[in-house]
């Protein structure tokens, strides 16, 4: 139990650092950078000779190719990245816990039409399905949070979350509620939904983790209408030809691709702490 909850506090740190510097982006722009060299996605750093340039004291994380700064471009992206897995997560565990319940506490039918639909959206590849739709719509942040909310809280969350109500629907308290003449959506949002919230507060950190990669691998690739972002960094320095010159421009390559692992991984390992709490399986004496 120490290791996990010292593992989700060395996690929680890294989260608050990437939300500090989302934070202090447009105190930055405001205040201190000027926006015609400092704007993340019009941006260009005159002041440097040739680009992309190296870090220096203008430009701590140096230049890409086009001239625009790299640590301007983080901070703006960490804002993005946070809106999008907040997003996300929320839509997922909405869907996921109102699913479960649902289906837990009718049973029967209703369970059988959930359950199947689960087991239709668990087999469908989740990276495979982001590509087609965005190649075939226009695809933003936004967009990109419900679609992975919707596949995320009707397929492996909602089964999950199902199979915890099922433990509820069964307590001595349920049956109170219905002979006190308690409605089924009443007892549903009363008493089943809160008891499943814990669960569902763990999945959000899982979703938010799957949102941040999903959108790297999009954004990399191309396929997202967003003005700027980790995986679009990524991609502005593949399409220059710089990808594979990594000892030489380091900087291009190594702060995208480690806010990406980092945040990542962040938010797995809070929930992995947060799995040690909710579970009573995992706890250690």
């Amino acid at each position: 139990m120490f290791v996990g909850t010292r593992v989700g506090l060395v996690g929680l740190a890294i989260i608050c650092f990437y939300a500090l510097l989302a934070l202090a982006h447009p105190i930055l722009m405001n205040s201190v950078w000027d926006q015609s060299t400092y704007d993340p996605v019009v941006g260009y750093s005159f002041d440097e000779v040739r680009q992309p340039a190296p870090p220096s004291r203008n430009h701590l994380l140096g230049t890409d190719p086009l001239g625009r700064d790299i640590l301007s471009q983080l901070m703006f992206s960490a804002r993005a990245e946070f809106l999008l897995g907040l997003l996300a997560a929320v839509v997922t565990v909405t869907i996921g816990t109102t699913v479960g319940a649902v289906a837990a506490y009718f049973g029967g039918v209703v369970d059988m039409l959930l359950m199947r639909l689960a087991d239709i959206m668990i087999m469908m590849p989740g990276i495979s399905v982001l590509i087609v739709l965005s190649a075939l719509i226009g695809v933003e942040h936004f967009e990109l949070a419900l679609i992975i909310g919707i596949l995320s809280g009707f397929g492996g969350t909602g089964v999950v979350l199902k199979s915890q109500a099922l433990s509820v629907v069964v307590k001595p308290y349920i049956d109170a509620a219905r002979i006190a003449g308690g409605g089924p959506f009443h007892i549903i949002f009363v008493h089943i939904v809160p008891n499943l919230l814990p669960l569902s507060f763990l999945y959000m950190m899982f979703t938010v983790t799957g949102a941040i990669f999903s959108e790297a691998v999009l954004s990399f690739l191309g396929l997202l209408d967003v003005r700027m972002s980790w995986g679009l960094m990524i991609h502005t320095t593949e399409s220059a030809g710089y990808l594979l010159q990594v000892t030489e421009y380091w900087w291009l390559i190594f702060p995208a691709s480690l806010s990406i692992t980092l945040l990542c991984s962040s938010f797995y390992l809070v929930g992995r702490s947060l799995d040690e709490v909710v579970n009573p399986r995992l706890r250690r004496a």
